[in-house]
């Protein structure tokens, strides 16, 4: 018996069949080393494996189902990906989880997805096209499935959807920073309304009353996350609100027999907002704001007790209209992550009597993780040009200033800087330990703003506190208990509720 041995053929080309997602500089690669010589079927495995792995490495439904060596030295390659025919949306009962009707509109869901039909299916674009949803606030549950479509080749994409409640009703409480004193200081009782999927578009709408010692707040707020028919994924939001506050950070004296000074606010406005490029983000807006102060029984006043004036007018109320411009930096959007925001706003003098002035704000943070802790180190900053409101000025001082002082003790002024580090280890369970140094300064701008109200309660315009706390994680946010020191020896205790400002 006789047998015949023909070498395979030299390598000459390469025919690749089904491979739309596939850079063909990869394959070039693979195959570059190979041609002009004889074809090994060993080499030949390992590119077909690399292939694969390709696909696996990016979640990609795809694979080599068939190779064949031509006449002439060609390989053909033939490719099989799995294309997205359609996404299917099924709504699914929070109780049963049977399908069932959903409120939300199909194209709401829809053009928040990355996967499209035509494109092969990817299991991480589709992870993260649940999570895109997820984060919408308007969805208990999501869930991606692909299903064969019929014989075709191609896949059909069912998501799961399990809507969460629209709103309602709720009530809760808080704490104001602005009020120093008083067997119940700074606590706020608060009801809302919320709808957040307002018209099966997403769409947020929000109703809620503040009330305190002397805290009022009434706010209506309304947010299209993404207008429709905009590309650029611009967000609309229009804001009505009046609240009464103390006046306290800039003109209080901590003597309650020379009365209470409250700052009334009436105030409207439209922003949007849209990404910029990734981790930045900027915001638009104009903003109509009506302001005056009030004494403890109600009157319109228009100086303080050291005759320091509450208006920048001179008449009872401060009328302004406001046009505004912030671009936002965040990394990875935890507290703790670089993060840098600067704002200008700008005063626009309509009419003779209303202010005209220009006010910039920065803000600074970044974290650095130190073995089992965590250096967290910030630094906030601002200037105001022109004829502005002295109970606008900055103030300085306090939990979310410079602890160890009171709130605004240690000045106000037309500008300011704020210094902060951070220290902070996990101790046990939800608690953790920090240690924190903070510094402030009006930069010598105290005496600039209108009546000198800092100047004229002796406060220092700058100064330091340091000391040591601890934060408990809640449902609410983090609960911040802090011991602290100044460098007028002063001692003070702190709370409050949230990350920092």
């Amino acid at each position: 018996m006789w047998y015949k041995v023909e070498p395979n053929q030299e390598f000459q080309g390469l025919v690749c069949e089904g491979a739309t997602a596939l850079p063909s500089k990869f394959l070039e690669d693979a195959f570059r080393d190979g041609y002009g010589k004889v074809v090994n079927v060993r080499h030949l495995n390992e590119v077909v494996n690399s292939v694969n792995g390709w696909y696996a490495d990016r979640g990609l439904f795809g694979l080599v189902s068939d190779v064949e060596i031509l006449s002439g030295g060609i390989i053909r390659l033939k490719v099989s990906e799995a294309v997205v025919n359609d996404i299917v949306l099924r709504f699914l009962d929070r109780k049963t989880g049977e399908p069932t009707t959903g409120k939300t509109r199909p194209e709401t869901i829809l053009r928040q997805l990355t996967t499209k039909k035509g494109q092969v299916y990817s299991l991480l674009q589709g992870k993260r096209d649940a999570e895109t949803i997820l984060t919408m606030g308007i969805m208990e549950d999501c869930s991606i499935i692909p299903q064969p479509a019929g014989d075709t080749g191609k896949v059909d994409v069912v998501m799961n959807l399990v809507e969460r409640p629209n709103g309602g009703l709720s009530a809760g409480g808080g704490i104001s920073s602005g009020i120093t004193g008083g067997p119940l200081s700074g606590l706020i009782g608060s009801i809302a309304y919320s709808h957040r999927n307002l018209f099966g578009r997403n769409q947020k709408f929000n109703f809620s009353m503040e009330k305190g010692q002397i805290d009022s707040i009434i706010r209506m707020n309304y947010t299209d996350p993404w207008i429709e028919g905009d590309d650029k994924r611009t967000s609309r939001s229009i804001m009505v609100q009046t609240s009464t506050t103390p006046g306290t950070l800039v003109h209080g004296d901590g003597q309650s027999d020379h009365g209470n000074v409250t700052i009334g606010r009436a105030t409207a406005g439209i922003e949007f907002s849209r990404p910029l490029r990734p981790k930045w983000s900027g915001t638009a807006g104009i903003i109509f704001q009506h302001t005056g102060a009030r004494d403890d029984r109600g009157n319109p006043i228009i100086k303080d007790f050291y005759s320091s004036p509450l208006t920048a007018s001179g008449n009872f109320y401060d009328d302004m209209l406001i046009a505004k411009l912030e671009s936002v930096y965040s990394g990875s959007g935890e507290h703790g992550s670089t993060m840098f925001v600067v704002g200008i706003e700008q005063g626009l003098p309509i009419f003779p009597d209303w202010l005209c002035f220009n006010r910039v704000n920065a803000r600074a943070r970044k974290g650095v993780e130190i073995g089992p802790a965590r250096l967290l180190l910030s630094l906030s900053s601002g200037h105001v040009m022109g004829n502005f409101s002295p109970h606008e000025a900055f103030a300085i001082g306090g939990t979310n200033s410079v602890r160890g002082y009171e709130e605004g003790a240690v000045g106000s002024g037309r500008s300011y800087v704020i210094g902060s580090g951070e220290i902070s280890f996990r101790m046990f369970g939800p608690v953790e330990g920090v240690i924190f140094a903070d510094y402030g300064s009006d930069v010598g701008s105290g005496h600039t703003v209108p009546g000198d109200p800092a100047g004229a309660r002796g406060k220092p315009g700058s100064g330091y506190g340091y000391g040591t706390g601890i934060r408990i994680d809640s449902p609410v946010g983090p609960l911040r208990l802090e011991y602290a020191f100044n460098d007028r020896h002063a001692i003070r205790f702190h709370f409050g509720v949230g990350h920092r400002n």
